[in-house]
């Protein structure tokens, strides 16, 4: 497997950025939600970094969503 393949892989781990967005919602109001910190909401939504599953049920949760949809699917391409 490349190196390229890989980066494209772990780019798109979540869809937290897209769900935020269809849900009309900022990273800034998910961050109080949360308790959480913006940039930390940011890295998520960039991908940069990944939440814990335990936080990605919370996210879900206060979106009103199935933990799932903020989940890529191999099979979405």
């Amino acid at each position: 497997m490349s190196t390229d393949t890989t980066d494209i892989e772990i780019e798109r781990i979540n869809r937290l950025k897209i769900v935020l967005a269809e849900k009309n919602r900022k990273g800034k109001w998910l961050a109080e939600q949360l308790g959480k910190n913006e940039a930390t909401i940011s890295r998520w939504c960039s991908n940069t970094a990944q939440p814990s599953l335990e936080m990605l049920v919370k996210i879900a949760y206060v979106l009103g969503v199935n933990p799932r949809s903020l989940i890529y699917d191999s099979n979405d391409d």
